[in-house]
């Protein structure tokens, strides 16, 4: 079956709903926060609701399906798909790598943006005259402007009459910079602030796991030393790691988990690439929903998740007009023929590669 994306074309957006739960068990480990541990609150209609997955760690997560780990390069289903990848000569033993589809701000990751290209500029420099945009130099601050733009000098170094960028923002230039080095960038999202603070497109494919009707689960235990149970009598103490040390933990059981997907196609249309470019993007979005619940949604150590009832348990909420969600199969081979019929709007070659060094 072909994709139907002409039923898409005055939709302004795919929402999706996965109903999920545990693998094993009834309890499951939500995201933490520094500040704030769990996100517990109350929905509007005074449900108990815990947030299990934020919209940030489930972008890296439907990143991370795009790359096999074993091979070190993208998935097999999107060969040709272009990113940046850099050779990390200033680390270790000088043969890691990164790339933007592993660097959590994508393009805009310090080891891509000052990455040096073949022909010795930095990425970020290579990318200005494509993005019409030209460094200038600024004058001297007076002290009360210094004072007001303290946290921007304090990354730029805070050097006076250090160089600034000059240029019209135009956001279909810029889609169409990320479209040809990374398009996953227009997807999950992109600010390119180490150029201009003005270059930035938000996420296209937005998502968030909630549990509702959720109760605490308190549990502990003790971490034992089998050497020193008592470390004083050996002159060290618990915060070097010795002795017996209790702990203890908060887990959450719920009554429904669920997965939720926003794909804003107004916006993806608003990119102006052209009708298979805009078609790309959308299916790899699709795909890249899919192989996530395919996947063992191994969130935590002790949250792991799947689907309530296999295919049954992912429900399309819009467009409300007999758009079927494809399959993975479907959406890979409609992904194969766009990427060849985009080739034409990619960097040559696909993979942009960069070298970085600690000077």
């Amino acid at each position: 079956m072909t994709i139907d994306f002409q039923a898409l074309a005055s939709s302004p957006r795919i929402l999706i709903e996965a109903q999920l739960k545990p693998v094993a068990g009834t309890r499951i480990q939500p995201t933490g926060f520094p500040d704030l541990g769990a996100a517990l609150y109350d929905d509007a209609s005074g449900v108990p609701t815990l947030l299990v997955e934020s919209a940030q760690s489930m972008a890296n997560r439907l990143e991370a399906v795009c790359w096999d780990e074993g091979t070190d390069d993208l998935t097999s289903d999107l060969n040709g798909l272009p990113y940046v990848r850099v050779q990390l000569e200033g680390l270790g033993d000088g043969n890691d790598t990164t790339s933007s589809l592993l660097e959590f701000h994508r393009l805009n990751s310090p080891y891509i943006m000052n990455g040096t290209t073949g022909d010795g500029r930095s990425f970020a420099d290579a990318l200005k005259p494509e993005l019409g945009m030209v460094s200038v130099a600024s004058g001297k601050k007076t002290k009360k402007k210094a004072v007001e733009t303290e946290d921007a000098e304090a990354e730029s170094g805070g050097e006076e009459g250090a160089n600034d960028v000059a240029g019209v923002v135009n956001l279909r230039r810029l889609a169409a910079v990320c479209f040809r080095y990374d398009p996953n960038s227009l997807i999950h999202g992109i600010f390119l602030e180490k150029i201009a603070g003005r270059l930035r497109q938000p996420r296209a494919l937005s998502a968030f796991i909630e549990a509702s009707g959720v109760g605490r689960a308190d549990s502990g235990g003790v971490k034992f030393d089998r050497a020193l149970p008592k470390p004083s009598i050996a002159g060290v103490d618990a915060k070097g790691g010795y002795g017996n040390v209790p702990f203890h933990r908060t887990e959450f059981t719920a009554s429904s988990i669920t997965a939720f997907f926003s794909l804003d196609l107004a916006q993806i249309r608003g990119y102006g690439l052209g009708t298979d470019a805009t078609q790309l993007l959308i299916a790899i979005s699709l795909w890249k929903v899919r192989r996530f619940l395919e996947s063992s949604m191994r969130l935590r150590t002790a949250c792991e998740l799947e689907l309530v009832n296999g295919d049954q348990s992912i429900l399309l909420k819009r467009p409300e007009n007999g758009f079927v969600l494809p399959s993975t199969h479907e959406l890979s081979t409609a992904i194969r023929g766009l990427l060849t019929r985009c080739a034409g709007q990619f960097a040559s070659p696909a993979i942009t590669k960069l070298t970085w060094k600690n000077n």
